[in-house]
């Protein structure tokens, strides 16, 4: 991962992004991590959560000398209980929040014989349900401040309608059908939603499904050459969560190299 010298070298900076408070749900490892770090060396203050609790400590560690060094909350998603009362404590710890990442996920393959109903809900739980309810526990802090954005997480995958992911496939396809609900219903309060929809990204964890053959036929897919990294999704995130998109909300944001 670059440091703060190389970043600001390399890309934008977003003066509107200092300071701001931030929430970031499974920021631990591939995107969320990028996320986490993009932010970090905007200035702003973040915190995330996750289930990985190794890997977390390991990420906030690293980014111990940033302006904010972020905090980590050890949660699983799929228990709302516990995962409402995490994020109390972050907005209490932050004195509210100014961008909420819905990144949490879970890609892992399954066959419909093999879906049952238990399974269902807690694919559920773990891909969409949690981002409305992120969602509705910080708009009454970016009511109060007038202002907000909340970034939903989706993906290319069931545009492309691929094999062994029916369950995540849904899920992401209503995550759409959620950000612009949200946008129409929050939108006079200032407070703008979009998605951003990654292709095929290059994480330790995607690694595991592809060869390096796969690789080679999803760069063959792509209208662009190179395999898209964590850190072109946090990009594209980083501007829609600025005063620069000020004017974007209720759509979605391909970050995918043309892949079709």
């Amino acid at each position: 991962m670059a440091d703060k010298a190389n970043v600001e070298a390399r890309h934008a900076i977003y003066p509107s992004l200092s300071g701001k408070r931030v929430i970031v749900t499974g920021g631990a490892s591939g995107i969320g991590e990028g996320m986490v770090e993009a932010f970090t060396l905007q200035g702003a203050q973040v915190t995330f959560l996750d289930i990985q609790e190794e890997a977390s400590l390991a990420l906030v560690k690293r980014l111990a000398n940033a302006p904010f060094k972020p905090d980590f909350e050890l949660c699983d998603i799929t228990d709302i209980e516990a995962f409402g009362q995490v994020l109390d404590r972050m907005l209490t710890s932050l004195g509210g929040c100014d961008v909420l990442i819905n990144n949490a996920g879970n890609d892992d393959r399954h066959a419909i014989e093999d879906i049952t109903p238990d399974y269902w809900d807690e694919r559920m739980a773990v891909n969409l349900r949690h981002q409305f309810f992120a969602a509705k526990a910080v708009i009454p802090a970016m009511k109060a401040a007038g202002s907000g954005s909340i970034i939903n997480l989706g993906s290319i995958s069931w545009h492309l309608g691929l094999e062994d992911l029916v369950i995540y496939q849904t899920a992401k396809a209503a995550i759409e059908g959620l950000t612009r609900s949200l946008a129409r219903e929050l939108g006079r309060s200032g407070i703008r939603v979009n998605s951003v929809i990654p292709g095929n990204v290059q994480t330790p964890r995607q690694m595991q499904w592809y060869s390096p053959e796969g690789e080679a036929e999803i760069v063959a897919a792509q209208c662009l050459d190179g395999r898209i990294q964590p850190q072109d999704i946090a990009a594209m995130a980083l501007f829609l969560a600025s005063d620069d998109g000020r004017f974007c909300t209720s759509h979605n944001y391909w970050v995918d190299a043309g892949w079709r």
